[in-house]
């Protein structure tokens, strides 16, 4: 009985890794809010880093709320993922382009994470809503500050 579960699991899991696969940093986003545990932040955080410096990807957090969208970007712009381009671009103040740690860019993104959105969800002023904030991790490429 014992080899007939481990033939199914077996199997179970030879399906799971025949599927294709995209790449691995494409399940990393979240929308705000979220029921994510602080652990779980981290632990999302931890993998985005991993994925920012080993694949040609970058990470993005936008805010959306009465005032406008907000955009903050992190590259990674060395082999070792010890520094990091921060874009950030705000609707009403433009850009701004500074480096930064990857210490820096975790604290900045668990901060950011673990945080309610702009507005909670709720219409704010002039009934205007202020949507979802959200992060994700995409490739470099398409990380264009949207004027």
């Amino acid at each position: 009985m014992s080899s007939e579960h481990e033939q199914q699991r077996s199997r179970l899991h030879g399906e799971q890794t025949e599927q294709p696969s995209d790449e691995p940093w494409t399940d990393l986003e979240l929308t705000i809010p979220h029921n994510r545990s602080p652990t779980a932040v981290v632990s999302l955080v931890e993998c985005a880093l991993v994925e920012l410096t080993h694949e040609d990807v970058g990470a993005e957090v936008v805010s959306t709320s009465v005032a406008g969208v907000k955009r903050t970007q992190y590259i990674a712009i060395d082999d070792v993922g010890q520094r990091f381009q921060k874009r950030y671009f705000d609707e009403r103040l433009g850009r701004h382009e500074t480096t930064v740690s990857r210490e820096t860019v975790r604290d900045e993104l668990v901060s950011r994470l673990t945080h309610q959105s702009s507005l909670g969800g709720e219409v704010g002023q002039n009934d205007v809503d202020g949507g979802q904030d959200s992060f994700c991790v995409k490739p470099a490429r398409e990380l264009r500050f949207q004027e």
